[in-house]
């Protein structure tokens, strides 16, 4: 059913009040579709299709609504169908709703939840952001080693409803310390008197709660993991990470690195979070003028240059006609050289240790790539100014595409070995530091040509 006729066939149902029709409507759509359709709702609409889905429906709905409806629907719940909603929620998604909330309003809420949410709530909200334990969730299966298969799946049987996921346990001891685990796949096989312990995987691969979410995102994408364990520093188990939390996070960190790459301050709130028809003129401005003004500052030098060697300019104004070509060359060269170097870096594909190796390869590519550069401008140089110029920027053309090439791969490996995200070398900060290089190295080979040539006696 397309969106308009969904949209109009709850509408229809709301203002009829045929609140149960609308329900097993609702009902018939997945929780992810029918959040995308409450998107275009009024607030009141909102409230009212939650109102009729029941706090077990509406907490799957709610938990996956944009972030400013979630916010502004959960400001105008009352406290208790609030606590009533958080309660059928999967413990990260409550923990993420609860730290919407104003902190009076959040302590009134939790004081409606039963203890274990409370405890829950408060465990997993004191994890630092950014790391594995705030994204982690606590709606995990555990058995011990010394049960039967058989024995393990009437615990299961009791326990999975309550769970996000089955399809790994996990194996503990009487310190909550992770011995191992068994996939589900493995409990169905094995012999109803297998103890736990022998058939489990006793290796298993898991993240720690302070390590970063992008490293347990590269680990579960590395494994082919539906979920990963994550451990305290006493060693013993406190959540697991799923791999619909890590799928937000990888479109996070896309989001962070694409506005990095686009020179945008990823210290301005907000913007990965709403689309850009949402986005206000002042965010936006806010995540873009910073970079600009220190870009201004720094094309100050590109100026600076020109002015430098205007008395080459003057003798062969020519010059400047391929000046925008070269520099603008040797920018692109850069930044598909910093492009494919922090997709490299960001997938583990490239480690600092490469950098000379790396290197190297980028020097034979760059040359390659500049004499082929180099020979199609230097056609346009003696159509358009003769042979001597065409030599001079056939020359220039092949230094600033290496120069450009080589910063473009250095720096994502200087801001790595700073601490610093490889994706702030930025496309418009490599252009930046090309152009500046491309200037000095067109008119310096420039120079250098017409001093040679009239100390030979030749005319340029």
């Amino acid at each position: 059913m397309k969106k308009p006729l969904i949209q109009e066939t709850l509408r229809k149902f709301l203002s009829q009040n045929q609140e149960l029709e609308a329900r097993e409507f609702c009902e018939s759509l997945h929780p992810e579709d029918l959040a995308a359709q409450l998107s275009d709702f009024s607030r009141d609409e909102q409230l009212h299709v939650l109102s009729v889905l029941g706090h077990s429906n509406a907490a799957s709905v709610l938990a996956r609504m944009e972030t400013d409806d979630q916010q502004e629907v959960a400001a105008v719940l009352s406290d208790n169908e609030l606590a009533q909603i958080m309660t059928h929620m999967p413990s990260d998604d409550r923990v993420d709703l609860f730290k919407l909330l104003p902190s009076s309003r959040g302590e009134l809420v939790i004081g409606l939840l039963a203890k274990a949410e409370r405890e829950d709530i408060r465990k997993l909200g004191s994890y630092e952001e950014g790391t594995a334990g705030s994204i982690m969730s606590s709606d995990y299966a555990v058995l011990t080693p010394d049960l039967t298969v058989q024995r393990a799946f009437e615990k299961l049987r009791v326990e999975a409803p309550d769970k996000e996921t089955i399809y790994y346990v996990y194996v503990i001891d009487d310190h909550r310390r992770l011995l191992g685990l068994v996939s589900l796949r493995k409990l169905i096989t094995a012999r109803p008197d297998d103890k736990v312990g022998d058939i489990m995987f006793t290796n298993p691969v898991f993240a720690r709660v302070e390590d970063d979410q992008e490293e347990v995102a590269e680990k579960l994408n590395k494994y082919d993991l539906l979920a990963i364990p994550v451990i305290n520093g006493n060693e013993a188990l406190a959540g697991i990470v799923t791999f619909d939390d890590i799928q937000d996070v990888m479109v996070e960190e896309s989001t962070e690195d694409f506005h990095r790459m686009g020179a945008l301050s990823h210290k301005a709130p907000g913007l990965a979070d709403i689309s850009m028809r949402d986005a206000g003129l002042g965010l936006l401005i806010q995540k873009r003028l910073p970079w600009l003004l220190i870009l201004v500052f720094m094309n100050i030098f590109s100026g600076a240059g020109i002015a430098y060697f205007e008395d080459t300019i003057t003798a062969v104004v020519s010059l400047v006609f391929f000046l925008p070509l070269l520099i603008d060359c040797g920018g692109n060269a850069g930044s598909q050289a910093a492009t494919l170097m922090v997709r490299a870096l960001a997938t583990g594909k490239a480690q600092l240790k490469d950098w000379f190796f790396l290197l190297g390869k980028e020097v034979g590519v760059a040359l390659v790539l500049g004499i082929s550069m180099g020979l199609a401008v230097s056609l346009i140089g003696i159509f358009r100014a003769g042979p001597e110029v065409a030599l001079v920027v056939a020359v220039t053309m092949v230094c600033t595409v290496l120069f450009g090439s080589l910063v473009g791969m250095s720096l994502p490996f200087v801001l790595s070995k700073l601490k610093m995200d490889p994706a702030t070398a930025s496309a418009p900060l490599i252009t930046s530091i090309a152009d500046i290089g491309g200037v000095i190295i067109y008119f310096s080979i420039a120079t250098w040509f017409l001093q040679s040539m009239i100390a030979g006696g030749a005319t340029p």
